[in-house]
């Protein structure tokens, strides 16, 4: 059967709306549960999108850095809708999440000291050393098709972990021995050919044909939306406000997370922590806890972290300094994701077509691996050990481990959930709520 859309298959703008805030509701269990809620919907339900123009989206928001659920979202919306369509898709993707975790935050900040609650995170971050390791033997097993990509890998994760080189500094140097590999002709084992391009008989709307005017205009309106905040922020406030900092912060984050949240997220729990003091050390793990049980993208633990800072660290009250970290944690990670659609979505055949370019967004793909190896090795020694020192060794910073402060408790939490995720599949949030559970009752022990 023909599902090909054409102009009159094209939802009223109230029903599109309807359904983007189902999908937005509806979206736990990460990236890949998000992109199959949303191929269901949107290509098997509603057949608003046909396979092929799916599968373009998805390639495309692939290539980008931040969410790629959140920028399949907006991406859809706009091919529906135009720019409105997908500032309400996007919009409706992740403003309920956020409204929760900033809820959670508050929450978080002004009971976290409640031996019940503090039961709860407990068991809360052990468990959440069980889903990044599950999520590093998901991302392995797709990105790792050769010894080369092994070896990137491995590369990035000492480059991180004993190193200490800037998390952008390594994305960087990936893609460009991506690319060098492929002018060499020595990367074509590594690099899977686009997926089938898209039907050819799909009635394309006229907003989403290129137009160089269109461009100039959709480039300087968003840059405007995203950095004129940010110099109003440094101007009445100051570079060294907290807001200000974060805004600086989020805004170097939204161009730089390739691979999704769990690839910036121990860089972030770095920078946060030892550099500007949002969060102490096991915070982070606290956050992303919050984040995997409310839906939108998991990189809404940024909000968690935005919070934290604003309710320390500004001059307002600890409740107002929360929100107001919040709403520029939100801002300055998801308005740059608008401007990747909006700006480079006309021009997406173009881009998939670059096989230099793919070649070099396979080797970030690889050393986003490295990265989250490191990212689990972070949390499972923060996790697992009360206090954790380091040492210089020429180069290299090695940790320090006081294994008289082992956490049995935790380690058996963690592996418990690592086994019900890893091994028998279990539902995450079924996951998460069973493991909080067992660290109250382990606190009233």
């Amino acid at each position: 059967m023909d599902t090909t859309p054409t102009a009159a298959a094209y939802p009223s703008f109230g029903e599109a709306t309807r359904t983007f805030a189902k999908i937005g509701l509806l979206s736990f269990g990460g990236p890949a549960g998000q992109i199959a809620l949303m191929h269901k919907i949107l290509v098997d339900e509603k057949r608003w999108l046909d396979e092929p123009r799916f599968l373009h989206a998805l390639n495309y928001c692939m290539l980008l850095p931040g969410p790629e659920a959140m920028q399949l979202a907006t991406y859809a919306g706009w091919l529906l809708h135009g720019v409105r369509g997908g500032l309400v898709a996007g919009l409706l993707f992740v403003l309920p999440g956020a409204v929760v975790i900033t809820a959670l935050s508050a929450i978080y900040l002004t009971v976290g000291h409640v031996t019940l609650v503090q039961g709860l995170l407990f068991g809360l971050k052990a468990a959440v050393l069980a889903v990044v390791l599950e999520a590093l033997i998901k991302v392995s097993k797709r990105a790792l098709k050769n010894g080369f990509m092994v070896a990137l890998a491995v590369a990035a994760f000492v480059a991180i972990a004993f190193l200490k080189l800037p998390f952008p500094l390594i994305i960087f140097a990936a893609a460009v021995v991506g690319a060098l590999m492929h002018l060499a002709g020595l990367g074509n084992s590594g690099i899977a050919k686009s997926e089938t391009d898209a039907d050819a008989g799909y009635v394309m709307p006229e907003w989403t044909r290129p137009s160089a005017r269109r461009f100039v205009t959709t480039l300087t309106v968003w840059l405007a939306i995203w950095l004129l905040p940010l110099a109003l922020l440094w101007q009445f406030l100051g570079a060294g406000h907290v807001f200000t900092a974060e805004a600086v912060f989020f805004s170097k984050m939204a161009t730089v997370t390739f691979g999704g949240a769990y690839a910036v997220l121990a860089y972030v729990a770095q920078q946060a922590v030892e550099v500007h003091g949002w969060l102490k050390p096991d915070e982070m793990l606290t956050g992303l806890g919050l984040a995997e049980t409310t839906p939108g993208p998991l990189i809404l633990v940024l909000v968690f972290v935005g919070f934290l800072g604003g309710a320390r660290l500004s001059a307002l009250a600890p409740l107002a300094g929360g929100v107001g970290g919040a709403v520029v944690t939100l801002w300055f990670t998801f308005v740059p994701c608008f401007l990747w659609i909006f700006v480079g979505a006309p021009y997406v055949e173009t881009v998939r077509n670059v096989r230099w370019l793919a070649s070099a967004l396979s080797a970030v793909t690889a050393a986003v691996v490295g990265i989250i190896a490191n990212l689990a090795v972070w949390f499972g020694l923060h996790v697992l050990f009360a206090t954790v020192g380091e040492t210089a060794w020429g180069p290299f910073a090695l940790p320090v481990l006081d294994f008289a402060g082992f956490d049995w408790a935790a380690a058996v939490i963690a592996l418990g959930a690592g086994v019900a995720l890893i091994r028998y599949h279990a539902n995450m949030i079924v996951v998460l709520a069973v493991s909080a559970l067992a660290g109250m009752a382990w606190q009233f022990w």
